[in-house]
This record gives structure tokens, sequence and C-alpha cells, in this order.
């Protein structure tokens, strides 16, 4: 198994937001809510195997080598991962119950991080900053 790089390129990320966006509007267009597991067992597959499908096949019309890139670290998109993977699994999970308002809550929850982060903020980096700060400071004042 080879050693996988600290960073993913850019164009990657982006395409996996996109295809979270794009499948939470055509699941909400078309009531066809198996297109929400397109995103969904994607990142699973990503964050259980490190084998992403869509980025997968998105990397395939890169042109230029993957450290010509913008890099995005693989840690903070793992985290941002898990955050999209359990809002699309409540939506999904809402969707089979029929609990309507969880399951578009969660969906648009996750689409409009997405879209946001398209846009160049990433509320998963800011959450994720957040936390940090958070659990330094507590580990500082526990130890005075």
């Amino acid at each position: 198994m080879s050693e996988q790089p600290p960073s993913i390129p850019r164009p990657l990320v982006r395409t996996n937001q996109w295809v979270i966006v794009l499948s939470v509007v055509i699941t909400w267009l078309t009531g066809q809510t198996w297109i929400i597991l397109i995103p969904l067992l994607s990142g699973l597959l990503g964050l259980f195997f490190g084998f992403h499908p869509i980025m997968a096949l998105a990397r395939q019309f890169l042109r230029k080598p993957l450290s010509a890139y913008t890099p995005e670290d693989r840690e903070q998109q793992r985290f941002n991962q898990t955050i999209a993977v359990s809002c699309l699994a409540l939506s999904y999970i809402g969707y089979m119950l029929n609990w309507t308002i969880a399951a578009v809550f969660f969906s648009a929850i996750v689409a409009l991080a997405a879209f946001i982060a398209i846009l160049g903020f990433c509320i998963g980096c800011f959450i994720h900053y957040q936390w940090s700060q958070y659990r330094h400071r507590k580990t500082s004042t526990n130890s005075h």
C-alpha cells in the first residue's frame, strides 16, 4: 500500500463538495432519497478504507502533478468529512423514517457548509480550530 500524502489537492476537495451540494439539491428536487447515498457511501469509504471514489474519479481528470495544486490538509479534510458523513447519514435516516424535517435539516446543513466552503470559508475548519483552542486552554489550565 502506498503512503498517502499529508495533503489533498484542492480540485479533489472541491469536486467532493460539489457532489455533496448537487446530491442534496437533486434529492430535494426529485424526492429520490437514494441520491444522498452517493456522497455518504463515498465519504464512508474514504474515512474507513482510505479510498474515496468521488476523489478517485476526479483525480483521473487532473492534468498537472498532484503537487502542482493548492494543498488541503488531510487531517482537516478528514474532520470535515466526518461531519459531512454524519449529517448525510442523519439526513438519510430521517428520510427512511419519514422524518422529513430532520432529513431536510441535516441535508441542508451539509449542503450549506459545502457550498460556503466552495465560496472560500470552511465552517468545518473553523469548528476544528475552535475545538483545538478549547482543548489547548483546558489542558493548560489543568496543568497549572
